[in-house]
């Protein structure tokens, strides 16, 4: 192994190559240890001995002398936290290097909470994806034929990447081309690091200092949530409700939540539905209003300002963020 003094070398193997190490090895560059570290693309064992860390090659995995391949027998690592994807070799370079990636990416310290929560997230939302392809999971348990195929994620564009069989193959020709996926690969993991980092979790944040001060200003029951500015939420509810470590945010306890509505400068009353994707809410506005818009809709429910309850009263309107309280508040009561 070279001296931490020089630059530290990444071994990976030659020939075709996948997203998983091209992945992987972008992530080690993101490392204090490994940044900006040289490649030796190789499956000569003596050359790859000669590398500080060996990544998708040598059919070996321990963590302590840095090899990390996934494709010997008996392999069944996984990212645990409730994830039971086999890993690849770029899940496996996540599990071990990922929370500090994420850290030197944010600029948080490494054992804040923050870091915890977007590891996991973006093991869930990108790299297990890249694990299931690479190790031959299929996504849908089921024999049913697709009605199309799909060629346009991640691991298919760094396939993509490769020489055609009637073109150059030399390894000079090839490394160059690993070097393109990997920056890819590695671009598209930072843009989603940084979406995560930068939009997600200020909602989250935002979502429970606004149930806090929904309960002290508005409903102490917290069945009404009020957002002073439009954001993502329902994400957020219900992965909150289902935390223990977040005690103010109870399952099944808010019905309404009110917003601003973001382009029209009026506000919103939206039912929580019963999950995320579902179209039914736990208490739809009252049937009595659904439909109505504007003037009648105020008339009916005698609530001034009113601009529309939907068919389905899972949403509505109202010209103020008075009117639209005083909707959440009324459909508890009917």
């Amino acid at each position: 192994m070279s001296s931490m003094n020089f630059i530290q070398v990444i071994g990976t193997h030659n020939g075709t190559f996948h997203c998983d190490e091209a992945l992987a090895v972008f992530m080690l560059r993101q490392t204090s240890t490994y940044r900006d570290g040289a490649l030796k693309r190789s499956r000569d064992p003596t050359i790859l001995g000669t590398c500080d860390i060996v990544v998708d090659v040598g059919a070996v995995y321990d963590e302590p002398k840095q090899l990390f391949d996934h494709h010997q027998r008996g392999f069944t690592e996984v990212l645990g936290h409730g994830f039971d994807t086999k890993l690849s070799s770029a899940g496996l370079v996540y599990k071990h290097f990922g929370q500090e990636v994420i850290a030197n990416r944010t600029q948080l310290p490494l054992g804040d909470p923050k870091v915890n929560v977007l590891w996991l997230k973006m093991y869930k939302e990108f790299v297990e994806a890249i694990d299931g392809i690479d190790n031959g999971i299929t996504q849908y348990p089921t024999d049913i034929k697709a009605k199309y195929s799909s060629r346009t994620d991640l691991s298919s564009r760094v396939g993509a990447l490769n020489p055609w069989w009637n073109q150059s193959t030399d390894s000079q020709t090839v490394d160059g081309l690993f070097e393109k996926a990997s920056q890819l690969t590695g671009q598209e993991f930072l843009g989603k690091l940084d979406y995560y980092a930068n939009a997600w979790l200020p909602a989250r944040d935002l979502l429970i200092q606004s149930v806090a001060t929904s309960k002290a200003d508005h409903d102490p029951t917290g069945k009404i949530i009020v957002f002073e500015q439009f954001l993502p939420w329902k994400e957020h509810l219900f992965e909150l409700e289902a935390d223990p470590s977040v005690p103010a945010i109870e399952p099944n306890q808010a019905i309404y939540v009110v917003y601003p509505d973001e382009t029209a400068g009026n506000w919103r009353v939206q039912a929580v539905p019963l999950s995320p994707a579902s179209f039914e809410s736990r208490k739809a506005l009252p049937e009595a209003w659904r439909g109505l818009r504007d003037e009648e809709l105020s008339k009916v429910s005698g609530i001034d300002g009113g601009i529309f309850i939907h068919a389905s009263g899972f949403i509505g309107g109202n010209e103020t963020k008075v009117g639209a309280l005083k909707i959440a508040q009324s459909g508890l009561n009917m």
